[in-house]
């Protein structure tokens, strides 16, 4: 089982960035995907999950109307295309696979390595 997340960058406050994952197929296909994100000395933070539906959604309040997420089932992959990007933006983005319905970090057992991402005032 491997998740291996990409596309972070730095960036000016304002702009967009999108994210990918690309996982393995088994567990892609059989688990909620979501992104979480971790600031500096903060704990790691739920930002948005979609279920093996595309159109199941969920997102962080500091997520919505900003961050769309999306998965391709046939390419398993998930993506985070984020706008309006904020200085308070800034974490490492983790891509993750966990069950259904799930949004807290414990219940999450399949972790891709993080992307770094940096927003500039």
């Amino acid at each position: 089982v491997q998740l291996q997340a990409s596309g972070g960058g730095l960036v000016q406050a304002g702009d967009s960035l999108t994210l990918s994952c690309a996982a393995s197929g088994r567990t892609f296909v059989a688990n909620t995907m979501a992104w979480f994100r971790q600031a500096p000395g903060e704990e790691r933070e739920f930002v948005a999950a979609i279920g093996l539906s595309p159109d199941r959604t969920n997102y962080a309040d500091s997520a919505k109307g900003r961050f769309a997420i999306s998965r391709d089932n046939f390419q398993n992959t998930l993506a985070l295309q984020m706008n309006s990007l904020k200085p308070e933006d800034t974490a490492v983005y983790y891509c993750a696979a966990g069950p259904r319905g799930r949004i807290e970090v414990p219940f999450y057992h399949y972790w891709g390595q993080g992307t770094l991402v940096t927003v500039s005032s």
